[in-house]
């Protein structure tokens, strides 16, 4: 991304969209009974009340009365359809893992078979994106924790952390290929949700093979344990490797996910948070999603950011819009074309 001299003018930027993640399915329902929803109702209301408070985009799980992230697709469908008709204007995110919670006392962590996840792409009604991991990898969130995130959660347990140290992210080329096709197929935008710029490198190679044509929405996610770490390094080469036309959230975890959207809202980014990401606000101090919001809202009017509505969230993320082949993907995403053949030197944005 490219920042001219007067990039960090709010005047010259997006408006923010935030992203809600409030249903936090690696924890119990009892680590924060407040604001971690559990019947139906109450994910419902949790929709609403994120949207209420700023949130344009919803990342969504669904958690089974036992209080375990469910893996039926037939509540997926069933929160979906709700949602539709209580926050119309949102922008709605399923969860591409389906839900990572174990099912029982130390059980692994595992994710949904291939076939299972790639029948996300078939849900009714649809949403407006599934996110979509790159290139399997570690997914050790246990690594990054200390003991004041996990003092008095089911995570301080050390079979439950051993669950979640062991997990890894099923995304191999072949599975990616199928499931772009089949996203497309339905009319549903992935959200890449990339680990760093290797993920980043493969997303590119696929538009330039053609795997994929359409907007690029990128969440960098900065979690540790096979991912890279919230470090202001980390964010920077990251930044300078994604082309100009795509829209960068910033995400990561615990009580660095203040600081790093607090970045992302500076330099015109956009930003994450909710439960799923952290339950704390101060040392000690536990805070709901809906402040989390409501917290990200204030800061970006002390720097005069303007936070986008639904409808604005949906014209930045081009929800809806697909280009013909490659080459206009690369064009409007402000990657240099594909080589011709015989051509020589660098090649050039259009």
């Amino acid at each position: 991304m490219h920042f001219h001299d007067d990039a960090l003018f709010p005047e010259n930027q997006e408006k923010l969209v935030i992203t809600a993640a409030p249903y936090g399915p690696e924890w119990e329902p009892n680590d924060f009974r407040e604001d971690l929803p559990l019947t139906m109702d109450e994910h419902v209301q949790q929709a609403v009340d994120c949207y209420e408070a700023g949130a344009s985009v919803l990342h969504i799980h669904v958690r089974e009365l036992d209080g375990k992230g469910s893996k039926r697709l037939s509540k997926f469908n069933e929160l979906l359809g709700r949602l539709r008709e209580a926050v119309p204007e949102m922008v709605l995110q399923v969860g591409g893992s389906i839900s990572f919670a174990p099912e029982g006392e130390g059980a692994e962590a595992k994710w949904l078979s291939d076939d299972t996840r790639h029948m996300l792409a078939e849900l009714d009604p649809k949403p407006d994106q599934v996110t979509i991991a790159i290139n399997t990898s570690q997914m050790n969130i246990a690594e990054l924790l200390t003991a004041d995130d996990i003092a008095g959660t089911s995570l301080a347990r050390p079979e439950l952390q051993e669950t979640y140290r062991e997990m890894t992210i099923p995304a191999g080329p072949g599975w990616v290929e199928e499931h772009l096709r089949r996203l497309q197929t339905a009319g549903i935008q992935p959200l890449f949700a990339l680990t760093g710029i290797t993920g980043l490198e493969s997303v590119e190679r696929l538009i330039r093979r053609g795997v994929y044509t359409g907007p690029l929405n990128v969440t960098w996610t900065g979690i540790g344990g096979g991912m890279e770490g919230p470090n202001p390094y980390n964010i920077m080469n990251f930044i300078q490797r994604v082309p100009d036309g795509a829209a960068l959230t910033l995400e990561s975890l615990m009580r660095s996910v203040l600081p790093v959207n607090t970045m992302a809202i500076a330099m015109g980014l956009h930003t994450r948070c909710g439960n799923e990401d952290t339950i704390w606000g101060r040392k000690g101090e536990k805070m709901t999603s809906v402040q989390q919001i409501r917290q990200l809202v204030r800061i970006a009017g002390e720097l005069g950011r303007e936070v986008a509505t639904g409808k604005d969230a949906r014209d930045i993320y081009k929800i809806g819009t697909t280009y013909a082949d490659a080459d206009e993907t690369l064009a409007k995403l402000g990657y240099a074309p594909n080589r011709r053949p015989g051509q020589v030197g660098f090649t050039h944005h259009a």
